[in-house]
């Protein structure tokens, strides 16, 4: 338990904890006069079923869809939901963290991951970006776009009429993630090399950063096999709709919400960097943050869960911020509740 020398406190009391019969010491704090105890340090801090943190991680990168894994775990869906919600924002805190002391990359892929909430009325893009060299998932944002391609006079009819209602997204909506994904990825950075397809966004987006980017375009067309440029974002791409159940071809369990969009990604983000090997013909090899140094071996769940990390004392980034906080509205929604629970942080 992460008590400091300099805090002072004392015992006071202890109780057994109903799920596991363990006992658990209570303190008081000296200067406030309120009273905590080792739980309040645990991620599973008010957690009837402490259990629930590594069922429901794995499962959701396991390709699960929400009622899935709930009737799997015989519980209800919204405690699966209310689960996924705490388990993000503590991956949120812990890739932070670890990217603190990381040394920033030189060499990056981006590319936007294209999908959809609510219906396909809604769509929108994850912008991911990694490491060339070592898969290393860095950093995410997402842009709402409108929808285009072929549409019947029907489905024209109805996104104007959804549009009037609700709005249109921000047309440069694309060139500011982008710029916001660069400038967080490539923090510390004076000069890199960033690969990307011919997007019409991409160019002014680079130019925005502060940073001397060399930026390499690799036709979309270009066959996608391991010697294409973009192949770390490709296999990325393939990887995300094969783990998440939200992201598969023809699938009903599409995100209602980009914020559960995000919340699921950045779950997926950990489990591909610290506990995934990066080759599955290597079944024993390297995960991407073993590539990049930052750890000699693959991470269990328990040690990426073996404490708890306070919002208060981490500094995310301001798109991450929001996804933290529940932040992100969903347009065609007429409820977009935020996280406010006060001991939740």
């Amino acid at each position: 338990m992460p008590l400091h020398s300099g805090f002072r406190y004392k015992e006071d009391g202890s109780y057994r904890r109903k799920t596991d019969n363990r006992r658990v010491q209570r303190y008081l704090c000296l200067s406030c006069k309120q009273s905590f105890s080792t739980q309040t340090f645990s991620v599973t801090y008010w957690m009837k079923n402490p259990k629930l943190i590594q069922d429901v991680f794995m499962k959701t990168v396991g390709g699960m869809a929400n009622r899935q894994i709930a009737r799997d775990l015989k519980i209800n869906p919204g405690t699966v939901d209310n689960v996924l919600s705490r388990i993000a924002r503590h991956c949120f805190l812990y890739h932070t963290t670890q990217m603190q002391h990381a040394r920033p990359p030189s060499e990056i892929v981006v590319d936007g991951f294209v999908t959809f909430e609510l219906s396909q009325y809604f769509p929108f893009h994850h912008h991911n970006a990694v490491e060339k060299h070592t898969d290393f998932f860095i950093y995410f944002t997402d842009s709402e776009v409108r929808r285009s391609g072929t549409m019947t006079e029907t489905q024209k009819i109805r996104r104007r009429e959804l549009e009037d209602k609700h709005g249109r997204p921000d047309p440069q909506a694309v060139r500011k993630d982008m710029t916001h994904l660069l400038q967080v990825t490539l923090t510390g950075q004076v000069s890199a090399v960033v690969h990307s397809d011919a997007h019409q966004s991409y160019p002014p987006a680079i130019r925005d950063v502060d940073c001397v980017i060399r930026q390499i375009v690799t036709p979309g067309t270009q066959h996608r096999d391991r010697h294409n440029k973009l192949w770390p974002i490709n296999l990325l791409d393939n990887l995300i709709r094969h783990s998440g159940a939200n992201h598969k071809r023809e699938t009903i369990a599409w995100s209602k919400r980009r914020q559960s969009s995000a919340e699921r990604l950045v779950i997926f983000l950990v489990w591909r960097n610290y506990m995934k090997g990066r080759s599955e013909k290597r079944p024993r090899g390297p995960t991407p943050a073993m590539e990049r140094g930052m750890f000699n071996h693959r991470l269990e769940l328990a040690e990426i869960f073996s404490e708890r990390l306070f919002r208060s004392y981490i500094e995310l980034p301001d798109r991450w911020s929001e996804y933290y906080g529940r932040k992100v509205v969903t347009r065609g929604l007429p409820v977009n509740r935020v996280h406010e629970l006060r001991y939740a942080r």
